[in-house]
């Protein structure tokens, strides 16, 4: 079952003072990133979390879930608790790699 894009507002807006929350479509469902960040995904309806260790420590008995075959084991907050969420997000983003740049390749002359 796909997510609906209100399901996804929701779920962002609860989010929103984390940072920047934006959305990326991503095979039929739904990349979450803070502030350019990619830390989650929204898939079947559900709201799921990339695990760290931080993340991990502010919410130890969270259930957890995958988002779809063949995927990684991911947190699964609940999305009704504002602050908490909020906090996830925080820590989770504080805790992931920054963003790779892309360099360009060369020209060849």
């Amino acid at each position: 079952m796909a997510s609906s894009l209100s399901y996804v507002e929701f779920v962002m807006e609860q989010m929103s003072g984390a940072g920047t929350i934006t959305c990326r479509r991503m095979f039929g469902e739904y990349g979450l990133y803070c502030d350019g960040k990619y830390f989650a995904c929204v898939c079947g309806g559900r709201l799921l979390v990339k695990i760290t260790p931080a993340g991990e420590a502010l919410l130890p008995e969270c259930p957890k879930g995958i988002p779809y075959e063949g995927g990684g084991e991911m947190l699964l907050p609940d999305v009704e608790d504002r602050e908490t969420l909020t906090e996830l997000v925080r820590a989770t983003c504080a805790a992931l790699p920054e963003k790779k740049t892309r360099r360009k390749p060369a020209k060849k002359e």
